[in-house]
C-alpha cells in the first residue's frame, strides 16, 4: 500500500510541476497573462503552484524510501519519478496544447523508458 500511495503522491505532485512549469504559457494563450505581464508576477504564480508540488513530493519521496520503510531503492524512486513526468507532460502537451502532437519518437522514447523502469527494478 506503501509504494502505491507513493506513486500517487508522484503522479499529483507531477500534475502540479507541470502546471508550474507551462501552465504559463497556456495562461498567455488563453488571454490571463498578456506579453505585458511582468515576468516575475508569472514567475511567482509559478512558485505558488510548485508549493503545492512540493507538498506532495516531499512526503512521496520520504515514505517510499526503503531507508525510511518504504517499498523502493532512491534510484527506483528517481526512475519512478521520471516516468510519471513524462507521462503526465505528454497528456498536459496533447489535452492542453492541441498544436502538439505525438510521432514514432516520441513512443520509441516510451519504449525506452518502459525498458529502463523494468532494468531499474531488476
Amino acid at each position: 500500500m506503501n509504494g502505491w500511495l507513493t506513486i500517487g503522491l508522484l503522479v499529483v505532485s507531477n500534475i502540479f510541476m507541470t502546471f508550474a512549469w507551462y501552465g504559463h504559457l497556456k495562461l498567455q494563450q488563453a488571454g490571463v497573462f498578456t506579453s505585458n505581464t511582468p515576468l516575475y508576477v508569472v514567475i511567482l504564480v509559478s512558485w505558488g503552484i510548485a508549493l503545492l508540488e512540493y507538498t506532495c513530493q516531499v512526503p512521496a519521496n520520504r515514505m517510499g524510501y526503503a531507508g525510511n520503510g518504504g517499498a523502493f531503492t532512491l534510484m527506483q524512486l528517481k526512475v519512478i519519478q521520471e516516468v510519471i513526468t513524462l507521462v503526465v507532460f505528454t497528456v498536459f502537451t496533447v489535452v492542453f496544447f492541441r498544436g502538439e502532437s505525438l510521432h514514432w519518437n516520441h513512443f520509441a522514447a516510451f519504449v525506452c523508458l518502459i525498458l529502463a523502469v523494468y532494468f531499474v527494478f531488476k
